[in-house]
C-alpha cells in the first residue's frame, strides 16, 4: 500500500504519516510532486519490456502528450539482478535532476525519498502508483537490499536523468520506511 511520512529535518519529528492516496497526491502537489494512482495493466508482474509499454500505450501516449516529454521506457530490477548493489548505491544518494523524474510502478515498490523546505518526504510508492519529481529537487530512491520490481520511466531527454549529487548525508540520516 503507498505511504508518505513526512518529518521535520531538523528535528527529524514526524509530522504526516498516510497511506490515503487523496491526502498524499494533496501533500505531495504542495511541493510540486505529482501523484496518482493508475489502474494496473492485466499482464504479469515481470512482462516484456515492450509488452508493458504496449499495455500502458493509451495512458502513456496521453501523459507524453500532457507533459511533453518524449520517451519512456521499463526498468526491471530484481532480488538477483548482479548489478541490484551498484545500481542501489547510485540512487541512494541525495541528488538532483535537470528534468523531472517520473516513475510508474506497474508492479513492485520501492521509496523516492524527498528533501525539500526543511522537511523529509518518504513516498513509498507500489503498484499502481505515478510520481514525477520536479527537475532540481533533492532527493534519493530506495528498493531495499531485494528490489523486486517493473517501473516506467518517462522522459523528456534522456541526457536529463544524470544525477547531480548534493554530497550530503541526508539519506544516511532519514532511511527508508519499508513495507
Amino acid at each position: 500500500m503507498s505511504r508518505l511520512t513526512v518529518w521535520d529535518a531538523a528535528t527529524k519529528a514526524e509530522v504526516l504519516n498516510t497511506q490515503d492516496p487523496a491526502e498524499i497526491a494533496a501533500t505531495l502537489a504542495g511541493i510540486g510532486v505529482r501523484f496518482e494512482r493508475w489502474p494496473v495493466a492485466d499482464i504479469p508482474a515481470r512482462a516484456a519490456p515492450e509488452a508493458v509499454l504496449e499495455a500502458y500505450k493509451p495512458r502513456l501516449d496521453a501523459f507524453l502528450a500532457e507533459t511533453a516529454a518524449g520517451t519512456a521506457d521499463v526498468i526491471q530490477l530484481t532480488p538477483d539482478h548482479p548489478m541490484k548493489g551498484a545500481l542501489r548505491d547510485k540512487f541512494l544518494k541525495e541528488h538532483t535532476h535537470t528534468e523531472d523524474e517520473v516513475r510508474f510502478f506497474h508492479s513492485g515498490a520501492g521509496n523516492f525519498v524527498l528533501h525539500v523546505g526543511g522537511k523529509v518526504y518518504d513516498a513509498h510508492c507500489t503498484t499502481g502508483d505515478l510520481i514525477s519529481v520536479p527537475a532540481n529537487v533533492t532527493h534519493w530512491f530506495d528498493s531495499g537490499d531485494a528490489p523486486d520490481f517493473t517501473v516506467l520511466r518517462v522522459f523528456t531527454d534522456t541526457s536529463g536523468w544524470t544525477p547531480h549529487y548534493t554530497g550530503t548525508d541526508m539519506a544516511e540520516r532519514f532511511p527508508v520506511v519499508v513495507g
